[in-house]
């Protein structure tokens, strides 16, 4: 569930349930409360009179008092034996009630069990006789510091003398249930509220704690570089979203961190490569100076030779160097391309010229081929691209095993496309092995003793140079045959 849809679902439950577990609550304890009420008045009571208090301290007096006005109309004289007032008066009490009598204007009888000079106030404002009028069942409220619901009927006595009786509920007493009931209403919506927003907030909690735990033991794995995990996702909210972008994250990582150790791996071997590669020539050059020093070059054809080997060693020294500082620029994405507008046949046919030069000083057979038109032009940055042709070139010669060792040079159209191939007849590579040698510092000739030496990153700048021309490049050979290196450039086309 969503983070959104939870807190929604979360505001409307924690204003809907009290709602309507407080309407159950002043349902039920008002049940209560009116059967407590019937129980100790002896009526029956409704939502009608439990919502007026008047009318059911009037009703629950009502039986008591009419039977006491026939027994008023049959015998009169009864009203003034006290023991007789007191037993009405104990039934009375009960239902916080109690009994007045007034002879005349003097107090008779004093049911509240209170001094008479403390009721003086009530006393005074109780109607005189027969100037009653009832406002509610019977009876009339009577307010400011008495709150009293009074009752009354008058009696002549034979002697003449004016008998007044009064039946007194105290409303502050029948109150207390009223003020009970709103204390449990109260407590009980508190209780209700606490409740619900409790259940609330561990529903949440449990929502959002439970996957930050998650999140948090992943992140302490990762930050101990532990990455073999997997944080999965379940459902559509924001958390399974977060678990997605983390998990996705914790791959890149990992990744990164697997190319790092491959790469701190391969720069390890590179630096090994490099200082095995520069060791060779420096102790040929060492030598030769020494024997020139020593006298040993005692000819001037001795002498040119060990001054063109310490030549050639010098080369290749020079030519690892600038393979180490031309691989740390492709590290760091900052190779200098010059671009412009190359006629190919002109450039192939300069850049043939150069290396066939070279080759055939070397006693290697080179022959040129270029099938394409005299106007097709590409876009290119000539000093890279002649990097790209020397090393495949350099590589073809380095792997040759054949006693007389060739290289031919073909320029063909393919389309959008001008195509180059380098063919030579070396001991050729392996199929298995025709996707990796374009990867830095592999070797199909894994001894670091072996004749060829290289640093192995030859091939991995050639094929960075034609990507970033926007080309592809790719091989194809024939073990104890040779191989065909293939790059492939696009024309260049004049805007319509």
């Amino acid at each position: 569930m969503k983070l959104r849809t939870r807190l929604i679902i979360a505001f409307f439950v924690i204003i809907l349930v009290p709602a309507v577990l407080l309407v159950l609550a002043v349902f039920g304890f008002s049940r209560y409360q009116m059967r407590l009420l019937e129980e100790t008045y002896e009526v029956d009571v409704d939502w009608k009179n439990f919502s007026d208090g008047m009318r059911l301290i009037g009703q629950s007096t009502q039986s008591t008092f009419e039977a006491l006005q026939l027994q008023a109309a049959d015998n009169p004289e009864k009203f003034l034996d006290t023991e007789y007032l007191k037993n009405i008066n104990d039934m009375l009490s009960d239902r916080y009630s109690w009994l007045l009598v007034r002879v005349d204007e003097e107090l008779y009888f004093n049911g509240s069990g209170e001094e008479d000079a403390a009721i003086a106030d009530l006393l005074s404002a109780l109607p005189m006789y027969r100037s009653f009028r009832s406002a509610v069942d019977g009876g009339s409220y009577i307010g400011g510091d008495i709150q009293a619901f009074v009752k009354q009927f008058d009696v002549e006595q034979a002697d003449g003398r004016h008998e007044s009786i009064f039946f007194i509920s105290s409303v502050s007493r029948f109150m207390g249930h009223a003020r009970r009931l709103l204390g449990e209403l109260v407590a009980s919506a508190a209780v209700i509220l606490l409740l619900t927003a409790t259940l609330l907030t561990l529903w949440i909690y449990a929502g959002i704690n439970n996957p930050l735990k998650r999140l948090s033991d992943a992140t302490h794995r990762i930050r101990n570089n532990d990455f073999d995990f997997e944080i999965k996702a379940e459902g559509n909210d924001e958390i399974s979203d977060l678990f997605r972008d983390f998990d996705e994250m914790r791959s890149r990582l990992k990744e990164q961190a697997e190319k790092k150790d491959e790469y701190d791996r391969q720069s390890k071997e590179l630096i090994s490569n490099i200082s095995h590669d520069l060791k060779t020539p420096i102790t040929s050059i060492k030598g030769y100076v020494e024997g020139l020093m020593d006298g040993v070059a005692d000819t001037p054809e001795k002498m040119e030779r060990y001054i063109r080997t310490i030549y050639v060693k010098a080369n290749d020294m020079d030519r690892l160097i600038n393979e180490l500082t031309f691989y740390s620029k492709i590290d760091t994405n900052r190779i200098p391309y010059n671009f412009n507008r190359i006629n190919v046949s002109e450039y192939f046919d300069d850049c043939a010229e150069d290396v066939g030069i070279d080759l055939r000083e070397s006693g290697i057979e080179f022959s040129y081929i270029n099938n394409v038109a005299d106007d097709t032009e590409i876009i290119a940055d000539a000093e890279q691209l002649t990097r790209v042709i020397n090393n495949i070139i350099s590589n073809s010669v380095k792997y040759t095993d054949k006693p007389q060792k060739t290289v031919q040079l073909r320029v063909s159209d393919a389309g959008d496309f001008v195509r180059v191939e380098i063919e030579d007849n070396g001991k050729g590579i392996p199929v298995n092995e025709l996707t990796n040698i374009f990867e830095r510092f592999y070797r199909t000739d894994v001894s670091r003793n072996a004749p060829q030496g290289g640093s192995g990153i030859g091939l991995s700048i050639v094929k960075k140079i034609v990507e970033d021309h926007g080309g592809r490049i790719w091989a194809s050979s024939h073990v104890g045959e040779g191989t065909t290196m293939t790059f492939e450039m696009r024309k260049y086309r004049e805007p319509v």
